[in-house]
């Protein structure tokens, strides 16, 4: 039996229920399904019964990529890859759907990556930590560099808790299945990724100690912190930047 890796982030998911539950959120037959880190296959193995079109399994660990391997070696529309996600060249990938239990220690950073594949990828369906979920909830009061990134990017809902007790090993957080939806926009990721960086920093002062162009903003806006403002707010002061 292989052993989870701490350094990796693994936690392999174990619970039949909670593994229908995700691949009940979207449509897979036919689909270009892309999953990342599939641990031992237990989600996998639910993702082929829906027949895909294709399947695109992306594993780092070796001795995974190769259990894997010989675990789906006659199984056609698989295509497994022994990568980093984060290293990963998806353009040649077209109307792709990923299915993922992320890992938890870079779920942040392959997710900022995802979501910025329009042209490859539609929809991530995927979980991660709880109180990340929450951080990434744009419906909530405070704007934070996370939520005008996602709302500008996405349409990103929470689906459903997950308790620690259906992986292992049980991890000390609980979790949270969540979906972005792609938004079909051309997004310049530098300018977006600078504007947030600058805005975000030194968040107690106030926008007028932020803008050094004299925009036509009210006084009322100008008063505001950064994380007071809305998202349309946020907008237009970006559509400037």
């Amino acid at each position: 039996m292989i052993k989870p890796k701490k350094s990796l982030g693994q936690n392999f998911l174990i619970d039949k229920n909670i593994i229908n539950k995700i691949i009940n959120q979207t449509n897979i037959f036919n689909e270009n399904i892309i999953e990342i880190g599939p641990g031992l296959g237990n989600l996998t193995d639910v993702i082929i019964s829906k027949n895909p079109k294709n399947l695109i399994i992306i594993e780092k660990d070796l001795k995974l990529f190769n259990y894997l391997n010989n675990k789906y070696k006659n199984k056609k529309q698989i295509k497994l890859i022994n990568a980093d996600v984060l290293n990963y060249d998806f353009s040649n990938i077209k109307n792709g759907k990923i299915i993922s239990n992320l890992p938890y220690n870079i779920s942040t950073k392959i997710i900022m990556k995802l979501i910025f594949l329009n042209k490859n990828i539609t929809e991530i369906i995927c979980m991660i930590q709880k109180e990340l979920a929450e951080k990434f909830d744009y419906n909530n009061t405070n704007m934070n560099k996370y939520r005008f990134i996602l709302q500008f990017c996405t349409h990103y809902k929470m689906l459903f808790n997950v308790s620690n007790k259906v992986f292992y090993p049980k991890p000390k957080v609980n979790s949270k299945v969540v979906t972005f939806k792609l938004k079909n926009i051309i997004i310049d990721q530098e300018k977006l990724f600078s504007f947030t960086n600058q805005m975000f920093r030194n968040k107690r002062k106030s926008l007028r100690n932020k803008i050094k162009k004299n925009l036509l903003l009210n006084e009322k806006i100008l008063c505001k912190r950064v994380e007071e403002l809305s998202f349309n707010e946020l907008l237009e002061i970006y559509k400037t930047f």
